[in-house]
This record gives structure tokens, C-alpha cells and sequence, in this order.
């Protein structure tokens, strides 16, 4: 029986010999994102002061929605605590990460994200929102984030 090659399978090389292409399977941001996980697990750069840090270093937009979401984390989510998570400000519970910024810059999106985790108690029906897209917070929507945080760790 002849052998059988795909050319969706691997490349032929002369000689009739198949090589795999690797798939590339994380972009450049999120495998720095995971080195920047390793680095904060082995330097115990867990805490508010690491999370504060994190923010900080923010370009001023995402800065200024990192500092407010920090702030409706910290009023409205009891029990939660500030720990960096691949490289982004997470707040969690008994060690599991309940919600999270992400800045627009970390993965070159236009806009940041708040997004919560399994871990939350948002459970509503069959689906429910669990990430929000932000360019902006006004009273509102801060309102709302609040509320969520809440009913998260309720």
C-alpha cells in the first residue's frame, strides 16, 4: 500500500520526506503576558502594592481606568484582595481570581476590559455577561461595576 501525504499536513522536502510547521499558537503578547506570570509567581509580586505598581506604570488612559476599577474593586468587593495576574491588576478570593483589568495596551486592543472569572457568583439563567469592553467610566457605569462586584463575591 503507498504512504499517504497531505500537503495540509506538513511540507514536502525533497526526498519525499514530510515536515510538521509548527502552528503558532500564542501571539507575541500573550506569551509575554505568561512570562510576566512566571516572573510575578517567583518574585511573590502579589498584593496591592504590586497591583498599584502595575497601574502606575499604565499609559495615562489605561491608567486612569485602572485606578478607578481598582478603587470600585476595593469599595464594593469584600473579602477581595489585589494580586497581579498574567501581568494585570486581579482581585481574588481564597486565592482564586474573581475579576480583572485588562489595559488596552496589554494585547494592543482598543479599549480595556473588566471581566470577571468562573469564580463569580453572576450566574443569571443560561447566559449571562462576564467581560466588558471600556474606553471610558462615567457614574454609571461605575454604578454598575460596583453592583456586579458585589453580586460577584455575594
Amino acid at each position: 500500500m503507498a504512504r499517504r501525504t497531505t500537503a495540509a499536513k506538513g511540507v514536502r522536502k525533497s526526498g519525499g520526506t514530510t515536515t510538521r510547521k509548527a502552528p503558532k499558537v500564542f501571539t507575541k503578547e500573550e506569551a509575554s503576558a505568561m512570562r510576566e506570570r512566571a516572573r510575578e509567581v517567583k518574585a511573590g509580586a502579589d498584593g496591592e502594592e504590586g497591583v498599584l505598581a502595575k497601574i502606575a506604570a499604565m499609559p495615562a488612559s489605561d491608567r486612569a481606568l485602572g485606578k478607578r476599577i481598582h478603587a470600585i474593586v476595593m469599595a464594593n468587593g469584600p473579602g477581595l484582595s489585589p494580586k497581579l495576574w498574567y501581568g494585570m491588576p486581579a482581585y481574588a478570593r481564597h486565592g482564586k481570581v474573581v475579576c480583572h483589568f485588562t489595559a488596552a495596551t496589554k494585547f494592543k486592543t482598543r479599549y480595556a476590559s473588566f471581566a470577571f472569572s468562573d469564580q463569580a457568583n453572576l450566574d443569571q439563567g443560561a447566559m449571562w455577561p462576564t467581560a466588558f469592553a471600556l474606553t471610558e467610566l462615567t457614574a454609571a457605569d461605575e454604578e454598575t461595576i460596583g453592583a456586579l462586584v458585589r453580586k460577584a463575591v455575594s
